[in-house]
């Protein structure tokens, strides 16, 4: 990824990882064929072509290969076949196994256990580039002929198909089904191509049919601008019933293309007739709308697309299976999680929504324990939300992202990037939630790495324009583990300019800074109690003024050991140790500072434990007497900004650099009894006696921020 990253052809990991897979693990070939591909296929948005496009690499390995006829045929064979079984191959080339061993096509092929596969996954590339139209055509007649013998419909009607000049309308229908029981199975690829071969031969309704398929097939698999071409051309003249079913695939598919669910009134597609199968779908695709738009904080949308689900749900008696389990997560995503209290089953309405429910209620463990029941397959029930599709690279990319949120709220900030970095290889991870697993997998990887890596970048790249990723955030981390408060401040400054976005769940992010950045009252997020009782816990170590600091830091100390989270306590502890450096108390300051490192170290995040660790050498510099400059003074000013009046910091600011009175009084056009009274209450809420002691405060916490 990072060879991609850097030739401006990145591909999203779940890409990366296929191409490895069918490319041998070449780097050179891999970023050959990358660099062919389009941008929709790159990100994950459309399949990979089949076959892969043929590249320098693979044309001078294979240049010089001389095969006998019956040896390219039976290659090719392998090359064009749908799945790995010998026993056709052996009636398509007529030798036995061990005949096709001693060949010289059987230097190139793995024969196991009745299977069959490339040596060299690059050879099946060259064959298909190489060999003309009409030797494929041949293969795959011969093929269908094969199957036909052994009664396999399927797999001759795809042969004859893939042979065929002409249209096979007959050869759909069965496709059609196949692709069907394939996608419902998981088996997204595999469904996709037979569901696309049956639309190109099919015509009217069951060319509407096949359609339909590949399209749900195609937003399962994570395949959104496929999925949209696929559902769009049922719109607005195919046949009713595959319109409604392909609804909620394609207001899932253009939410994610568009980073916004589409505009459209629900009323203005309500069935035209009575039949109960057509409002389900009405109501289905209703559901997706009220969920996608509650992902993205649109409740005036969510609240819409909810009163047509209550509508359909009514017309067909589904209040109980689909509405009220939809409602209740809806209402969660939005982040009232005492709106609805129904559970639904399957992995989103049901495993999914407890585990979120219990984690928003404070049992995080119980939480993930809820998941690892879902995906132990124990429980495997139907999920009428997303029926057919429980076992779909979309729902395992949502369970996932749930999985990783969860075990962030507890504090294992190191097991959830491990636990992303896995899906990331094989789910289209930036679909679910309004793109939060590129936003976590960013903050995991600054948290762990005190950087973005490939992944992180990857995932960023793979994401639609519209999708807000609160990059200014990330900045003002990355800067602040590395030393830079007042960079990390107006990083942050910045991002409340714009309004703060946030997505909607609790992610780690930068209270230390924001409360200082003039961050307005923060906005209520989704997350687990503890997570607003460290945010406040920050806030009080921030703001609380030095003059009544002795009373109220041992208070927040007590009560930060209260957090089960060791990442929420050791930020809170850190701010402690900093306060505390801050006004002399180095010994205490240090124990914060140690206490926060070990449980940075404990949750994973190696980044800010080597933070601490930074500020723990300066303070033992400052300690023996190492020789330091100043920090600038501007870290001192947003410190105090949470404090101080405005009027009052700049009489301060000026008095901490040496500003007599009348020039302080010149300066900001006031009288010099009106500068003695602010400076007299800036001491106050500073705690300091004297100019002296002001400037020597407003040094160390510029020092030590």
């Amino acid at each position: 990824m990072e060879a991609l990253l850097a030739q401006d052809v990145s591909c999203a990991p779940h890409v990366v990882a296929r191409l490895h897979a069918e490319l041998n693990g070449d780097p050179i070939t891999i970023r050959d064929v990358a660099a062919r591909l389009d941008f929709a296929q790159r990100q994950g948005l459309r399949p990979l072509p089949s076959p892969l496009p043929m590249v320098a690499s693979i044309e001078v390995r294979y240049d010089s290969l001389e095969l006998s006829v019956r040896d390219r045929d039976l290659l090719l064979a392998v090359a064009v076949r749908l799945d790995d079984d010998l026993d056709p191959l052996i009636a398509f080339d007529g030798r036995v196994a061990a005949e096709i061993v001693a060949s010289g096509a059987g230097e190139h092929l793995v024969v196991r256990a009745g299977r069959v596969r490339f040596r060299d996954p690059l050879l099946a590339v060259w064959l298909r580039a190489e060999a003309p139209a009409a030797d494929e055509s041949a293969v795959h007649r011969r093929l269908a002929a094969v199957f036909a013998d052994r009664d396999d419909r399927v797999s001759a009607d795809w042969h004859r198909a893939r042979a065929s000049l002409h249209g096979l309308p007959a050869a759909a229908p069965e496709l059609t089904r196949i692709a069907r029981e394939l996608s419902e199975a998981g088996h997204q690829d595999r469904a996709l191509l037979l569901s696309a071969e049956a639309a190109a031969h099919a015509a009217g309704v069951d060319r509407d049919e096949a359609r339909l398929v590949a399209g749900v097939t195609s937003i399962a698999a994570g395949y959104a601008a496929e999925a949209v071409a696929w559902l769009g051309s049922l719109f607005p003249e195919g046949a009713e019933r595959y319109r409604l079913q392909g609804l909620g695939g394609l207001i899932v598919a253009q939410a994610h293309l568009q980073g916004a669910v589409p505009d459209i009134e629900p009323g203005s597609l309500r069935p035209r007739s009575d039949d109960p199968e057509d409002w389900y779908s009405w109501a289905r695709a209703a559901a997706f709308g009220a969920v996608l738009c509650a992902e993205r904080g649109e409740r005036r949308g969510m609240r819409t697309w909810l009163e047509a689900l209550r509508e359909g749900c009514a017309r067909v008696g589904a209040e109980r299976e689909l509405r009220d389990p939809v409602v209740a997560l809806a209402w969660l995503i939005a982040g009232e999680s005492e709106q609805e209290d129904a559970t639904g089953t399957g992995p989103l309405t049901g495993g999914m929504l407890q585990a979120l429910r219990a984690a928003m209620g404070g049992d995080v463990d119980r939480g993930l324990r809820h998941l690892a029941l879902a995906d132990s397959g124990i429980e495997s029930e139907s999920d009428p939300f997303v029926a057919g599709f429980e076992f779909s690279p979309l729902v395992k990319a949502y369970r996932a992202i749930a999985e990783a949120l969860l075990l962030v709220w507890r504090g294992d900030l190191g097991e959830a990037r491990r636990c992303l970095l896995r899906a990331a290889v094989s789910l289209p991870i930036a679909l679910p939630f309004d793109g939060l697993g590129v936003v976590l997998v960013r903050r995991l990887d600054l948290a762990v790495l005190g950087r973005l890596g490939p992944f992180a970048l990857a995932l960023t790249a793979a994401l639609p324009a519209p999708a807000r990723i609160d990059q200014l955030v990330d900045r003002g981390i990355e800067a602040y583990l590395g030393g830079s408060f007042d960079e990390a401040s107006s990083f942050l400054q910045l991002w409340t300019d714009r309004g703060a976005p946030q997505p909607a769940f609790a992610v780690p992010d930068l209270d230390e800074v924001a409360v200082m950045s003039g961050d307005p009252e923060p906005v209520r997020r989704i997350g687990p109690p503890e997570i607003a009782l460290a945010q406040r816990l920050c806030a009080r170590v921030a703001t609380t003024p030095d003059a009544r600091w002795r009373v109220e830091g041992p208070g927040i100390g007590e009560a930060a050991r209260a957090l089960a989270s060791p990442f929420a306590r050791g930020r809170v502890e850190a701010m402690l140790g900093i306060r505390s450096v801050i006004r002399e108390e180095h010994a205490l300051g240090a124990e914060h500072l140690r206490t926060a490192r070990r449980l940075f170290e404990v949750a994973g995040a190696d980044a800010w434990a080597s933070a601490i660790s930074a500020r723990l050498e300066k303070l033992e510099d400052a300690a023996g007497g190492t020789e330091r400059s100043a920090s600038p003074l501007t870290s001192c000013r947003r410190a105090w900004e949470a404090v101080l009046t405005a009027r009052e910091l700049e009489v301060a600011m000026l008095a901490a650099r040496g500003a007599p009175n009348r020039e302080i009084g010149e300066a900001l056009n006031v009288s010099v009894r009106t500068v003695e009274v602010h400076l007299g209450r800036a001491f106050a809420k500073l705690d300091v006696r004297s100019r002296v002691e002001l400037t020597v405060l407003a040094h160390r916490t510029a020092q030590y921020l």
